[in-house]
């Protein structure tokens, strides 16, 4: 069993940059491939990036390419989501996922097999 937990969400403004981080409770976090998603009020929830458990593959969505970045540090079970340049199509519930094995950009939900609670990013015009 693998659990997650995010945080770094918070209130900033238009232009500003947050870190999100997911701390895994697993002895085998190299072993995972994780992956940051994002649901907003009234819409399904939706890919944003992806990691492979090594660090040197990423994937992301088309809106936030340039402006996040996904990394991970498998010292400290930790993956992080760095986003700059927020602006008003980010705020949403953000949350990390894990999942065994890797195939490229898994952008789908039922590719995960684990997922966190999520933390809330909000973006003042």
């Amino acid at each position: 069993q693998v659990q997650l937990v995010e945080s770094g969400g918070g209130l900033v403004q238009a232009g500003d940059s947050l870190r999100l981080s997911c701390a895994a409770s697993v002895g085998t976090f190299s072993k995972y491939a994780m992956g940051w998603f994002r649901q907003a009020p009234g819409k399904e929830r939706e890919f944003v990036s992806n990691i492979h458990w090594s660090g040197t593959n990423t994937y992301y969505e088309d809106s936030v390419k340039g402006r996040f970045t996904i990394s991970r540090d498998n010292a400290k079970n930790t993956v992080y989501l760095q986003m700059n340049s927020l602006n008003p199509v980010d705020p949403a519930v953000y949350y990390c996922a894990a999942r065994r094995t890797w195939s490229g950009r898994s952008r789908y939900l039922n590719e995960y097999d684990y997922w966190g609670q999520g933390t809330q990013v909000t973006v003042s015009a």
